[in-house]
């Protein structure tokens, strides 16, 4: 059923504003998951402060154009698309629905917006394949509460390594 242009104008308002909030944007193909499989998604989603909303192709493209995003090319919106909206952190929603396609080969990450650049698959993939805020800080606390013996064993000690991923993190931003 054909949307009336105040359905459209109505959705295109909310994509807006969702992308406004969002600190990042992934596009996934969903087509094929159960009411019930869409659901415990959406439900996942929301406890990670995310969420996923389908919208027509054009009317997400006119949004993100709207807010100043960059360009939604055709490859980040090849057949039937969701926005997965992350709030908080940028990378929960890409992960959680990552996770999600483990057990529900349906879904796949086609690309995204993050930092205002527009994400390939790959990157996308890569994104949500990153360790979040709270498994850092995991880590983080971990090396911490464990005892340093010796120089020789700082050098090659996760801390280094965890480090080194920071510094790695800051050049990745910086560019």
């Amino acid at each position: 059923m054909a949307l009336t242009k105040v359905q459209k104008q109505a959705q295109l308002t909310e994509l807006k504003d969702k992308m406004k909030k969002a600190q990042s944007v992934i596009f996934a193909h969903y087509i094929g998951l159960t009411v019930g499989d869409v659901t415990a998604l959406r439900g996942k989603l929301k406890e990670g402060k995310a969420e996923m909303k389908v919208a027509k192709k054009t009317l997400m493209r006119i949004a993100a154009k709207e807010v100043g995003l960059p360009e939604i090319g055709d490859s980040a919106l090849d057949g039937p698309v969701a926005c997965i909206f992350s709030f908080e952190d940028p990378l929960t929603g890409a992960q959680i629905a990552f996770k999600f396609a483990k057990d529900h080969n349906q879904i796949a990450l086609i690309g995204g917006i993050y930092d205002g650049k527009a994400l390939s698959k790959d990157e996308a993939v890569a994104m949500a394949k990153m360790p979040g805020r709270l498994e850092l800080l995991g880590i983080f606390a971990g090396m911490i509460q464990s005892p340093l013996r010796s120089f020789a064993s700082i050098c090659n000690s996760p801390l280094t390594g965890f480090a080194r991923a920071l510094s790695e993190v800051a050049k990745k931003k910086s560019t």
